[in-house]
């Protein structure tokens, strides 16, 4: 009897060690802060709304970005004349004459490869509205090239991520640390693989506002995600940069372009003033010396190039 007790007791033991295990399991399966996306990949996301996740496999190396948000006047547009042309002026409401049209080929471009991606450019612009403020209000020459290089803060692991130098220097001018580069604000590691030649020049240049918009549509459709989803959509977003906050700056953004905007002369848009965390950097001055560049410097209308009163007059291919 003593020895059947004994047996029961062990066998009663293992069995509440499993249901622990399972619950255990079942529990992390489920903790918050890790989504699966469609593709069946695990990622993380920020515990909190304010909080970010720092990882060097995002397009940005989560480094800094603009939170500034939309005007609350939202743009209306004219009667009978389409969504992206609103009565209203002002710097803020539009988007600089190359860049929109970068935004709009890199579009129409991912429609034909990818069309079940279902990019719409106007994501493209709340990235770069977030990122760069519109490549520093359109500064850009007529081939889409900035007029200086945009950088962002080193990635030292001092509030951002911790990247050694990959590229030698060549994209950002560190040979230390890596840095995140253009309007799109690539990380030179993921440029290497991402790049993408958007103007038909031959080169891949993440400093031309074709190239890197091309490239961020790649990007945010390289695992078949529909972005018309809102799901795949968040998961797109916060792959870019995984950060909640970030990822609500951008749909901000991306509702307002939704309602409407219009083209404005290149070098003419307001420039963000809020930059995220903690670090310096040089994005909004393109002075590659000068840390901790403020962003809200109006810089000097650059040349409009020709051609700019039609819409895609004079623009290179996509």
């Amino acid at each position: 009897m003593a020895a059947q007790f004994g047996l029961r007791l062990r066998k009663g033991a293992a069995t509440t060690a499993l249901a622990a295990a399972t619950v255990a399991a079942l529990a992390a399966s489920q903790a918050p802060g890790v989504t699966t996306d469609s593709a069946g990949r695990q990622t993380a996301e920020s515990p909190s709304p304010e909080a970010t996740t720092y990882s060097e496999d995002t397009a940005s190396g989560d480094g800094r970005y603009y939170t500034d948000l939309p005007p609350l006047d939202s743009p209306k547009p004219s009667p009978g004349t389409g969504d992206d042309s609103p009565t209203v002026g002002g710097g803020e409401r539009g988007i600089p004459a190359t860049v929109l049209d970068a935004y709009k080929k890199a579009e129409a471009s991912l429609r034909d490869s990818k069309p079940g991606c279902n990019l719409p450019w106007q994501l493209l612009a709340a990235i770069g509205k977030v990122e760069s403020g519109q490549a520093r209000g359109g500064r850009v020459d007529a081939s889409g090239t900035t007029i200086g290089k945009i950088l962002g803060p080193q990635l030292n692991g001092n509030g951002f991520a911790n990247i050694s130098d990959t590229d030698n220097g060549a994209y950002d001018d560190d040979t230390t640390h890596d840095r995140a580069v253009g309007p799109m604000q690539f990380i030179p590691s993921t440029w290497e693989w991402a790049g993408r030649d958007g103007n038909s020049d031959g080169a891949k240049d993440p400093n031309n506002v074709y190239d890197a918009a091309l490239a961020a549509g790649h990007y945010l459709c390289r695992f078949n995600w529909d972005l018309s989803d809102s799901a795949n959509l968040r998961s797109a977003i916060l792959s870019y940069n995984n950060s909640t906050a970030y990822y609500k700056t951008v749909m901000s953004w991306l509702e307002y372009y939704r309602k409407g905007t219009h083209e404005i002369p290149d070098g003419t848009g307001s420039l963000p003033r809020t930059p995220s965390g903690n670090g310096g950097g040089t994005t909004g001055n393109g002075n590659t010396g000068n840390k901790g560049g403020s962003g809200g410097t109006k810089p000097s209308p650059s040349p409009t190039p020709p051609n700019k009163d039609k819409p895609g007059g004079g623009k290179p291919g996509g």
